[in-house]
């Protein structure tokens, strides 16, 4: 498992699944010519992407962000859909660090799509129970009302087995939380309605958790965006935003779905100068 030391937060990339979606999608109106430059793509036009948590230990603190794809919990159609190869094995990774789902402190949900929030709960009988009892689960209010409400379109994504079991867990904010006083979220919007992203900020140390307005290194670029994104617009100007931000502050970008990289730190024009690769393993679809 790959980490990376920020200031006083270590981060931990723990293993929650992947799955290959249409490439196309993924980066929308951007040309295939272009976006394949960036970031590699099979011959069914399909782009690996990770779903794996980041563990933040912090200050005797672990705070998980997001919590990957589950177990047990797609039906066939899904898997192949999604394009699911694998499913999360976080109790398995929490184990190599002498932890377990007990050790969790607090989650710290980006957004509530399946691919983030499948890993809530689990299986129990006729029904669900959660994954990590008793401990506050932070998501946006705007976030945290869609998905108990979800519209035509949301409705493919947020699911009651990942919200039900953990109701009386979820602790909504408005438009900003500290988690501690280095660590806060903001709800951006843009991927989703109720979309947000984390800030680190320790003296000269940064770190930004972009989650889903820039889900991999190839999205770098501030108008590339997911046909996935509800609100794009939004998206364009929260990442021009926190990508300015971070760019002069040689912030640390971490990521959730990139399959290759873990974390990048850019110079004020954008270029990389410090990287944490992922450690690779190739599938077979």
């Amino acid at each position: 498992m790959e980490q990376l030391k920020i200031g006083k937060a270590t981060l931990t990339w723990l293993n929650g699944g992947v799955n290959f979606l249409d490439g196309g999608a993924m980066f929308g109106v951007v040309p295939k010519a272009l976006w394949t430059r960036r970031y590699p793509v099979n011959d069914k036009n399909q782009i690996e992407l990770r779903t794996d948590p980041i563990l933040i230990q912090l200050e005797g603190k672990n705070y998980l962000v997001d919590t990957g794809m589950g177990n047990g919990k797609l039906t066939d159609k899904q898997m192949r859909n999604f394009g699911v190869l694998e499913e999360s094995t976080i109790e398995a990774s929490l184990a190599k660090l002498d932890m377990t789902t007990k050790d969790i402190d607090c989650v710290l949900m980006t957004h509530l799509h399946f691919d983030h929030a499948c890993g809530l709960t689990k299986v129990a009988g006729d029904t669900y129970e959660s994954v990590f009892p008793n401990i506050p689960i932070i998501a946006s209010a705007v976030e945290w009302n869609e998905m108990r409400n979800p519209n035509i379109r949301s409705a493919n994504t947020y699911w009651k087995m990942n919200w039900e079991a953990i109701e009386d867990q979820v602790e909504p904010f408005e438009d900003e939380i500290q988690i501690t006083d280095n660590l806060k979220m903001i709800h951006t919007g843009g991927h989703s309605d109720g979309h947000c992203i984390l800030v680190y900020e320790d003296g000269e140390d940064c770190f930004i958790h972009m989650a889903d307005i820039m889900a991999t290194h190839g999205h770098q670029h501030k108008l590339w965006v997911m046909a996935y994104d509800d609100y794009p617009i939004t998206s364009v100007h929260q990442k021009e935003k926190w990508m300015d931000f971070g760019y002069k502050r040689q912030a640390w970008y971490t990521f959730y779905h990139d399959a290759y990289y873990r974390a990048l730190k850019f110079d004020n024009e954008g270029n990389i100068i410090d990287e944490v690769k992922r450690e690779r393993t190739e599938y077979k679809e």
